[in-house]
């Protein structure tokens, strides 16, 4: 799980917790390219209606959390490039006390549909389902003729791209000689090689976790052996296919769920198993709180691994006058009683951030695996990989 995945991830867990005393959060969706003016406009609507409510204190906090959205709308000149969620409302367990709080996020992936929702809770499931389906795959299907490149994303894929090759569309005319008619086939197959190759890098560079190519007969296979695609492609796969349109994405889909679903378990499983060897075998690995911290302030430490079940936090707190800093489940773990809580960081970002600040590798190692509940339990969800 990289960085921007876990903090999308933690945003929704925090989402997800917070609760108002009645129907009064308020959850707006919208839709790329939709305009701000009319959004605005739709909220301004809801603020008419919300006159109309009968309970003073939910007019009150309803109202209130509209008025917010529309603070927050008045930020944006165009909607982003995926759409825009705002959550708005009174939070507050108190029911005659108000924490009205605004929460701005860009999604992961294109909303599709707008949404406005009033609840007790905040309207989380679209962009829930956008973290479980988060990994994007490219899929190039292709023979001598056409190639057809799609994005699959997961369960649900969109064809993105369809390719034609003219080399053997040419006809033998007269007077032409063998050589020079296969020189052509050999030019323009190279062109429809390299045209495949940029719509690869337009379509899936820096954009997906890797691609699956597929199609009937040797043509995949030269293309892969001849790299006409920046070398920064991660090639999960070549499987072969009986079709290059649509029905040949879906067999490269029905055939490659394999490659796609161990994609990053492997990845975590052999980091994790390079862990437990340096452990038990060699000399440049630590485990626990006190040894990864101790290896921090020698300089020492080249990679953090840290367990996203770990539910340790970093407080810094006040002990009267005096501050104290340390980790724990609650402040008390730090001082006894104390006065004031600072700050309070989750484990998970308090290693991201150090890593930013002293230049080490910081991993969040899933529990959805057997190894990383391994991790977990067995080296109390902490670990790290030393310089020397």
């Amino acid at each position: 799980m990289d960085e921007k995945e876990y903090e999308f991830s933690k945003t929704l867990k925090r989402i997800k917790k917070l609760r108002g005393t009645g129907t009064q959060l308020v959850s707006l969706y919208i839709t790329p390219g939709y305009p701000i003016g009319e959004a605005s406009a739709k909220i301004r609507s809801e603020i008419s209606q919300a006159q109309n409510i009968k309970s003073k204190q939910t007019r009150t906090n309803v109202i209130g959390a509209l008025e917010r959205v529309l603070n927050a709308l008045k930020n944006f000149r165009e909607t982003p490039p995926n759409g825009l969620v705002i959550f708005a409302g009174n939070v507050s367990p108190d029911p005659s006390k108000q924490d009205i709080i605004t929460i701005t996020l860009e999604p992961v992936q294109k909303l599709t549909q707008s949404i406005y929702r009033c609840d007790s809770v905040f309207y989380t499931e679209p962009l829930e389902r956008m973290l479980e389906q988060k990994d994007a795959y490219g899929i190039v299907v292709m023979d001598g003729r056409e190639a057809t490149l799609a994005l699959l994303r997961g369960v649900n894929f969109e064809i993105l791209e369809n390719i034609e090759s003219h080399a053997h569309a040419k006809v033998r005319k007269g007077g032409q000689s063998a050589r020079r008619y296969e020189r052509l086939i050999e030019e323009q197959t190279e062109y429809y090689y390299k045209k495949v190759g940029e719509a690869m890098d337009k379509h899936f560079l820096g954009k997906v976790k890797g691609v699956i190519i597929g199609g009937p007969g040797p043509t995949k296979d030269y293309f892969v052996k001849g790299k006409y695609f920046n070398y920064q492609h991660n090639i999960l796969g070549v499987v072969d296919t009986g079709y290059t349109d649509v029905m040949g994405v879906r067999e490269v889909i029905a055939k490659a769920g394999e490659l796609i679903q161990e994609q990053e378990a492997v990845k975590e499983k052999k980091l994790l198993d390079r862990f437990i060897k340096e452990i038990v075998h060699g000399s440049k690995a630590v485990y626990g709180l006190d040894s990864v911290l101790e290896a921090l302030e020698q300089g020492r430490v080249a990679q953090v691994l840290v367990s996203e079940g770990l539910e340790l936090k970093h407080f810094k707190v006040k002990c009267g006058e005096e501050e104290k800093e340390g980790f724990g489940y609650k402040p008390e773990d730090v001082c006894e009683k104390p006065t004031e809580v600072l700050e309070e960081t989750d484990i998970q970002d308090y290693f991201i951030d150090l890593g930013h600040k002293y230049g080490f590798e910081t991993h969040i190692i899933s529990t959805k695996t057997v190894e990383g509940t391994q991790f977990l339990n067995t080296f109390a969800g902490l670990g790290a990989f030393l310089r020397y």
